[in-house]
């Protein structure tokens, strides 16, 4: 939990007037020059002022490191990624990969087989169980938000490779090609397509008694994510 006030506590700091004007006023003097490459920072939006004493939730308040211009350096996203070693620049050893596929086409299964004891795995599925004690598959949407709320700031501790874990699988339906693209991008990771068809999908709902129940709706999740797949 301190992580997450830490988070909310530098949110609120990069929200405030006092932070975008002296943003502003760092963009206008240095002229968009990536200070870490040399290069020219095409978008504005691109620039990101980096602190060389990074923020804590203990000195953001403290100007002569929050808002001290020779505390900070104009840079690239790519670099202040790279200074940062997130993303796409983690270090070595720390793997992401984007498991995805159909339903029931064997993503978990792929996992459970390949995965260390010391990799974490990210799965909505199983984090609805986790959250509420309900059985598998009963997800209620009235409590969506608050699982969503739990994956993207799991989401977010991957893509910083924040944590002392080796190897992070995140498993999903992806249908969507540049959804899932772009994921794999933000996160450094490679993807995993789980080959499957229709008859062998639905074949699997029988094999689980506790599914059994469920073949009508199983078939609309399977033909739902055929409709939007993309390869």
């Amino acid at each position: 939990m301190k992580n997450v006030a830490k988070i909310a506590v530098l949110e609120s700091f990069y929200a405030s007037p006092a932070w975008r004007n002296f943003r502003a006023g760092i963009i206008a003097e240095r002229k968009l020059i990536c200070e870490h490459c040399g290069k020219l920072i095409a978008k504005q939006r691109d620039a990101h002022v980096h602190h060389k004493i990074p923020l804590t939730e203990e000195n953001y308040k403290d100007a002569s490191i929050a808002l001290n211009p020779e505390n900070v350096m104009l840079v690239h996203k790519d670099c202040h990624d790279q200074i940062h070693e997130r993303f796409g620049y983690a270090p070595k050893g720390k793997k992401v990969f984007i498991v995805y596929g159909m339903p029931l086409s064997g993503k978990s299964t792929y996992v459970e087989e390949r995965k260390g004891r010391l990799d974490i795995v990210l799965d909505m599925d199983s984090l609805y169980q986790a959250i509420t004690w309900l059985p598998p598959y009963e997800k209620p949407d009235s409590l969506l938000p608050i699982v969503k709320g739990v994956y993207n700031h799991l989401l977010d501790n991957i893509k910083t490779r924040f944590g002392r874990w080796k190897t992070a699988w995140v498993i999903g339906g992806f249908a969507d090609k540049y959804q899932r693209e772009r994921l794999a991008d933000e996160l450094g990771a490679e993807l995993v397509y789980m080959e499957c068809t229709r008859e062998e999908a639905i074949s699997r709902i029988y094999e689980c008694e506790k599914r059994r129940h469920m073949v009508d709706e199983y078939t609309k999740y399977i033909d739902r994510w055929l409709e939007r797949y993309v390869p």
